[in-house]
């Protein structure tokens, strides 16, 4: 979407962007490589941590075609640090007449605030501003397929339409089936995240979590609990996603530990049962974490353990 975005507006024009935004997600997508696939031409202002309206306005010329904001998603720059307000960059924009392109990576459409997390910013937020393009992800936070959306102000998003690079890079008809599902969900808020599996994993109640893990322990075998020594324990998870990288989330999990340092080929085997677990080994035990599995997936995960301690057990 951002390729898509600054190829159609931008290409052989200057996009001004703070330094402390040049982000790189997973899959080593950076932020400098896309600008230069796309044809513009990458301005940077100010420094890592402060970056403040007059670096912006400093550096328009005859040549500007964006104002470009990069939400910094996947982690913070905190302390001594100063950013410009969007609104503040939407009027510099609008005046010199270029837009103001946003990319929040992951999509934010229902304040998490509700779900007793901190505030991550929201589409709607944004284009309130004044911003005229917006981009994000259809999957991550917003719970749908992988997709690159691009939301704003009809003259930009015709114009980004008519692009040829569009047409190489437009979803398939179950793409927008399912982009078109996850949406509709959202028009109920209040119910959004008993459907929304995403948000359902993120608002589901601790305690829910923990008796979850309390019945996949207590159905796991002998065979299982004389190998791994299982057992319950609290711990905590991240949403990911591009989304709230300092904020933990409560949670529960199965803990395995099996002898002689193997947490690393316990992982790689229930990876490689049918169907396969994936958990997390930390401090040489491997950890399933219950928020994210249902009820029906944790009696097919006991099934699976099961059955594999007791191939390893007649070995």
């Amino acid at each position: 979407a951002v390729l898509l975005a600054l190829n159609a507006l931008c290409s052989g024009k200057e996009v001004i962007v703070s330094r402390g935004q040049l982000i790189e997600i997973g899959g080593s997508f950076r932020l400098p490589d896309v600008m230069k696939k796309s044809g513009a031409i990458m301005r940077e202002v100010g420094t890592t941590n402060k970056t403040r309206l007059k670096d912006y306005q400093q550096a328009i010329t005859e040549n500007t075609g964006a104002l470009f904001v990069a939400h910094t998603s996947n982690y913070r720059v905190l302390g001594f640090t100063e950013e410009a307000e969007l609104a503040e960059l939407a009027s510099m924009a609008h005046a010199q007449g270029f837009p103001l392109i946003h990319d929040l990576g992951g999509g934010v459409l229902l304040d998490l605030q509700r779900y007793r997390l901190p505030y991550e910013p929201l589409v709607q937020d944004s284009l309130a501003a004044g911003t005229d393009v917006v981009t994000f992800s259809g999957d991550k936070v917003l719970g749908g397929p992988q997709a690159g959306l691009i939301v704003g102000k009809r003259t930009y998003i015709e114009q980004i339409h008519q692009n040829p690079i569009m047409r190489a890079v437009r979803c398939d008809k179950l793409v927008f089936a399912a982009m078109e599902a996850t949406l509709r969900l959202y028009f109920n808020p209040e119910t959004v995240a008993e459907e929304n599996r995403t948000l359902f994993m993120i608002s589901e109640p601790v305690e829910q979590v923990q008796k979850r893990a309390q019945t996949l322990l207590h159905a796991l075998g002998g065979a299982a609990q004389r190998l791994w020594s299982a057992d319950a324990k609290g711990t905590f998870g991240q949403i990911g996603s591009g989304a709230l990288p300092l904020e933990k989330i409560s949670s529960w999990a199965v803990v395995l530990t099996p002898p002689a340092r193997k947490a690393g080929k316990l992982a790689q085997l229930l990876r490689e049962c049918t169907p396969g677990i994936v958990g997390y080994v930390q401090d040489d035990r491997v950890f399933l974490d219950m928020r994210t599995v249902s009820d029906e997936e944790a009696q097919s995960m006991a099934g699976v353990i099961n059955q594999l301690a007791e191939s390893l057990t007649q070995r």
